[in-house]
């Protein structure tokens, strides 16, 4: 769907109650559409709750999430027209502002959604406890065409093992499926990454419980050595039911991307409504505390990914010169 402009009764046909009245007037109102996951993952769960807090603060922005395959989808959706902003996590988008293994991307960074730190999970009553136990077992790697097996990769890649063919990988239909499969023992383990995660949260909720497996301090450094684009991140006590303590990993931060084309007013008014919320959205999303004016600056890879209407509104707001 491409960001049009409804007006009255066209809007509301289309974009609900958001679209109808303002008192004695009717409002125009701009459909976005936002492109997430498959249900069960982190996006999904994110974008709706993006989409309630923008839409209660600027009824004039219906924005509409739409499951997709993930962020492998989500890149060409954007690129062909077909989505408005999509969730992409940082390896995808690493790569493809890179131009690595494809052309370089004409997208642009509207905000950073929250960091990444990958880590496994298994029973908690499994016998493994460091990533090279689990070499040869079977393992979810998450949904097709997301950006965890990337990241996956990449943090394997750097301790010198392979995805496919160290490891019996699994990759899932749907990501809200890893955790029964973790509970049934049907895999010895779940990749995951970001701090309230549902796999890791679902997983850690339940009878059998849950320990994370992360890289250790040494292994970080070994991974930083080959792919120095992947940060040092943490995943604070209390993040998942029974977690007493902090766990150190690595990772990158997610975006919203957007079109380059997407209208620099409309973009201005996103940021503006979104930063001017940050409470609201931190408070109906845990993991939304992470999206900040501030994060987004520092997580971009380079300024002028960052959208240019994003960019008006932060420096109006003495975010960047």
């Amino acid at each position: 769907m491409k960001l049009g402009l409804l007006i009255t009764l066209g809007a509301a046909l289309l974009a609900g109650p958001a679209a109808a009245q303002t008192g004695d007037k009717a409002i125009s109102t701009t459909n976005i559409s936002l492109g997430t996951a498959t249900p069960g993952g982190g996006f999904p769960l994110y974008a709706n709750a993006f989409a309630q807090v923008m839409n209660a603060a600027d009824p004039s922005l219906v924005i509409a999430p739409r499951n997709t395959k993930g962020s492998n989808e989500n890149i060409p959706l954007l690129e062909k027209g077909e989505l408005d902003l999509a969730l992409v996590a940082g390896e995808p988008a690493y790569e493809a502002f890179a131009g690595i293994g494809r052309a370089k991307v004409a997208l642009k960074i509207l905000t950073a959604i929250y960091s990444n730190p990958g880590m496994f999970v298994v029973r908690a009553d499994s016998p493994y406890r460091t990533i090279r136990d689990l070499v040869g077992q079977p393992v979810a790697f998450g949904a097709k065409g997301s950006g965890l097996p990337i990241l996956a990769r990449y943090v394997l890649d750097g301790l010198g093992l392979r995805q496919d063919a160290d490891f019996k990988a699994v990759y899932l239909d749907r990501a809200g499926d890893g955790p029964a499969m973790v509970e049934d023992n049907s895999v010895a383990a779940l990749w995951g990454a970001g701090i309230g995660w549902p796999g890791f949260a679902a997983v850690a909720s339940s009878a059998a419980g849950a320990r994370f497996i992360a890289p250790s301090a040494d292994e970080i450094a070994r991974i930083r050595a080959k792919h120095s684009f992947l940060k040092p991140l943490t995943v604070p006590a209390g993040s998942y039911p029974k977690q007493s303590e902090a766990i150190a990993s690595l990772g990158s931060w997610s975006f919203v991307l957007t079109r380059e084309d997407f209208p620099d007013d409309i973009a201005y008014r996103l940021a503006k409504t979104l930063h001017g919320v940050e409470a609201v959205f931190c408070k109906t999303l845990p993991q939304a505390c992470e999206t900040t004016a501030a994060n987004t600056v520092a997580a971009a890879p380079r300024p002028e990914l960052i959208h240019p209407g994003v960019m008006k509104y932060f420096r109006e707001n003495g975010v960047t010169k």
